[in-house]
C-alpha cells in the first residue's frame, strides 16, 4: 500500500536549502520515492496555513519509505533540510 510524504517547508536560507535540494532527487528517486507535486504558492481553501511550499512525495509502501527516511544518504543531506527551512511534516497511507 502506498505512503504519502507530505511537507510543508518555509525557506529562510535559500543557499542552505538549494544545497539539500541538489542532493533530494536522486536519494528520493534511489529509494523509489516519487515527487507528486511541489507547489510554492498552494491555495488554502478552508481554515489557516502557512505560507509556503508544499511537497507530495509517494513510496510503494512504508517500508520503501522507511528504507529511505532513515538511509544513511538521507540522514547526510537532512541537516541542509533543517537548516535551511522550517518544515511540518507528516506521513499518510493510501487506500
Amino acid at each position: 500500500m502506498s505512503v504519502y510524504f507530505i511537507a510543508q517547508i518555509n525557506i529562510n536560507n535559500n543557499n542552505i536549502y538549494q544545497q539539500y535540494i541538489n542532493s533530494a532527487g536522486e536519494v528520493f528517486s534511489k529509494y523509489k520515492g516519487s515527487y507528486l507535486a511541489v507547489d510554492d504558492s498552494p491555495v488554502c481553501l478552508e481554515g489557516f496555513w502557512d505560507e509556503g511550499r508544499i511537497v507530495l512525495i509517494e513510496f510503494p509502501s512504508k517500508k520503501d519509505f522507511n528504507d529511505w527516511y532513515y538511509s544513511a544518504e538521507y540522514q547526510e543531506i537532512l541537516n541542509y533540510w533543517f537548516k535551511g527551512a522550517i518544515c511540518n511534516t507528516i506521513l499518510i497511507t493510501g487506500k
